[in-house]
């Protein structure tokens, strides 16, 4: 079966009450539902994992070379400062897309640069968390 790992930064665990206004009321479990939801209509099995250390994000982003097909992922703050987060994602060698849920471009200048996004299959900033189910379905199309 085709496999997505979504992945989810730091404070992303806080989503539903952390800056309301900027993020929205949805919280994690309903980022990793409309993913699920979008991956069924494709027949695609979603792995999710959240973590605000950034090794266990790498450890999830290496493992996922072995049963995943791609990743959607959100690495938060690590998107503007993270090199190591870029090389594992270069080196698992998986199509993947970079989602953001406020428009990153909006915000405070030290947000407008990514170190993923020169990898990204494609960048979906600004969609809220609906921006997650459009990176399913992008990934499918390129997986299948």
């Amino acid at each position: 079966m085709t496999r997505i790992l979504v992945v989810n930064g730091p404070n992303l665990n806080l989503l539903g009450t952390r800056k309301p206004e900027i993020y929205g009321s949805a919280t994690l479990d309903d980022v990793v539902r409309v993913a699920r939801e979008a991956a069924e209509l494709q027949g695609i099995e979603i792995r999710d994992v959240q973590s605000n250390s950034e090794g266990a994000l790498i450890d999830a982003i290496h493992e996922a070379r072995l049963d995943c097909d791609g990743i959607v992922i959100n690495a938060g703050a690590y998107t503007h400062t993270s090199i190591a987060i870029r090389d594992a994602l270069e080196a698992v060698s998986l199509p993947f897309v970079e989602v953001h849920i406020s428009n990153v471009h909006a915000r405070e200048d030290f947000r407008h640069h990514s170190y993923l996004s020169g990898l990204a299959s494609c960048v979906i900033a600004g969609a809220g968390i609906q921006g997650y189910a459009f990176g399913v379905h992008h990934l499918a199309a390129i997986i299948a």
